[in-house]
């Protein structure tokens, strides 16, 4: 469970980063609406994320993502499937 935190602190903290938001208004229900993000910004996430970890998002599953839990959700199924 302690891993999931890590990840998902990752995440916010690359999200803020790339997004220019505070980290503290990024919660797993956030979606990237709410964060005024556009379909590039959220590309940008992903391949930011995908070099933190060192895996591919498979380009098929970019579509589901629409909150930030959907984004964490995706890393770690990623991360999974390929340990």
């Amino acid at each position: 469970m302690e891993e999931r935190r890590v990840e998902f602190e990752k995440l916010k903290r690359i999200i803020a980063e790339v997004l220019g938001v505070d980290e503290n208004e990024i919660k797993p229900e956030t979606t990237f609406k709410d964060l005024d993000a556009d379909s590039i910004d959220v590309l940008q996430i992903v391949m930011q994320l995908e070099n933190e970890f060192d895996k591919k998002v498979d380009d098929e599953a970019l579509g589901t993502i629409n909150t930030v839990g959907d984004a964490a959700e995706l890393m770690r199924r990623t991360i999974e499937k390929d340990a």
